[in-house]
């Protein structure tokens, strides 16, 4: 049996991470980091972290940033942890650390903090989440790494990343497909909410093959699924609103829930739990992002 989480170690990682350092790293002690806690250290004293979820960086995006950095340097320090005299661990930034390398960087703006493997884990997911860094299996086996490895539920999952526990689910759920179709889903070619009307079929990737094709519309996949629903229980609903509804999900940190009623039109509900997540919410429509 996993053990409980520690008790006294922080929650609410996933409130956002402009909270902490520019956009970027965790505020492990609830505070935002100051000025006084960046220092220097040389590029070859960092390694990339063990729990980073992103496994492929591209190289034309990762180009672009390194000639940026040339011209401006990391304006945006790289969290990392200790591991042995003059050797740090990248928690966040592993992407700003690959570039200043790229742009010959001796030095970069580092934070250090002493961090236990599932806060590492965590933070890294929230930092790509959030900058949509990761392909949803990526994120799908991060979630299932923290839940296994480290003894965390689906709800807990959902707090520490500012997500929903359905989204947790769902995406977690993309991990029983064939490795053929989690490929697709890695390489783009497969939209998530596509690849959850696959779950359950005799023969997923060649129904995946026929959505790619656009011989097969994500509705009649849904409807030709041989999952089949209780007599008088309530009709399965469109997977593109399902999709919608995860994809602003994602966005926000937040459950959303949309009604559609075809031409008479609809409703989004968007529910928070907190006043910061209210707060948060506010700016955000209210054009402060």
């Amino acid at each position: 049996m996993n053990p409980p989480p520690p008790a006294d170690r922080p929650r609410g990682l996933g409130r956002g991470l402009s909270a902490l350092i520019g956009d970027e790293v965790a505020a492990v002690k609830g505070e935002p980091a100051r000025a006084k806690d960046t220092r220097s250290l040389p590029v070859a004293f960092l390694r990339p972290g063990k729990y980073q979820p992103r496994k492929s960086f591209d190289e034309q995006p990762l180009a672009d940033l390194a000639a940026s950095i040339k011209e401006k340097g990391v304006l945006s320090p790289i969290l990392v942890r200790p591991i042995g005299p003059d050797s740090y661990e990248i928690v966040a930034g592993e992407r700003r650390w690959r570039a200043a390398q790229m742009a010959k960087l001796h030095d970069v703006p580092v934070v250090v903090r002493e961090l236990p493997d599932d806060q590492a884990l965590e933070i890294a997911i929230i930092e790509n989440v959030q900058r949509a860094d990761l392909n949803v299996i990526e994120e799908a086996s991060a979630y299932e790494e923290l839940i296994e490895k480290f003894g965390r539920t689906q709800d807990d999952v959902a707090r520490e990343v500012g997500k929903s526990r359905s989204h947790i689910a769902n995406t977690i759920r993309l991990l029983r497909l064939p490795d053929a179709v989690k490929a697709l889903l890695r390489e783009g070619k497969l939209t998530a909410g596509h690849a959850r009307t696959l779950i359950g079929e005799p023969d997923p990737y060649a129904r995946a093959m026929e959505l790619i094709a656009g011989e097969l519309t994500v509705r009649e996949a849904e409807q030709r699924s041989p999952k089949k629903h209780k007599p008088g229980g309530k009709p399965p609903r469109d997977p593109n609103i399902v999709d919608l509804e995860s994809s602003i999900s994602n966005k926000l940190g937040l459950k959303v829930h949309i009604t559609h009623n075809g031409d008479e039109g609809g409703e989004v509900r968007i529910g928070y739990k907190t006043l910061e997540q209210l707060d948060e919410l506010t700016r955000r429509l209210s054009g402060g992002r």
